[in-house]
């Protein structure tokens, strides 16, 4: 029985760390730009998307459509990288295995 109070003990720190590390996580951020930085896309570990950045020389009104593919690409890039970030922060409670619907 003591053994099972430890191990309780301990899985509670390790799930307090954890919910420590994903609210850590809203302060980090990642860049995402694209076309040679025309469309710049800022996004925080929550997959929040803070800022995009667009250059005037990038808008053009008969091409509306090269700038809807840059801010696509783009914002693609930044979720993909939060995700990356996201795998990196919690692999050290997971020990590098990916549990779906863990974070």
């Amino acid at each position: 029985m003591k053994n099972m109070n430890q191990m309780m003990r301990q899985v509670k720190k390790i799930q307090q760390q954890m919910e420590k590390a994903q609210e850590e996580l809203k302060n980090k951020t990642v860049e995402a730009s694209v076309g040679g930085g025309v469309v710049t896309v800022v996004a925080n570990g929550h997959k929040e998307i803070l800022s995009i950045s667009i250059k005037p020389e990038v808008i053009d009104p008969d091409d509306i459509e090269m700038l809807q593919d840059l801010i696509l690409a783009a914002v693609n890039d930044a979720l993909k990288q939060v995700d990356e970030l996201v795998a990196k922060d919690m692999s050290k409670f997971t020990g590098g295995l990916n549990i779906p619907g863990l974070f």
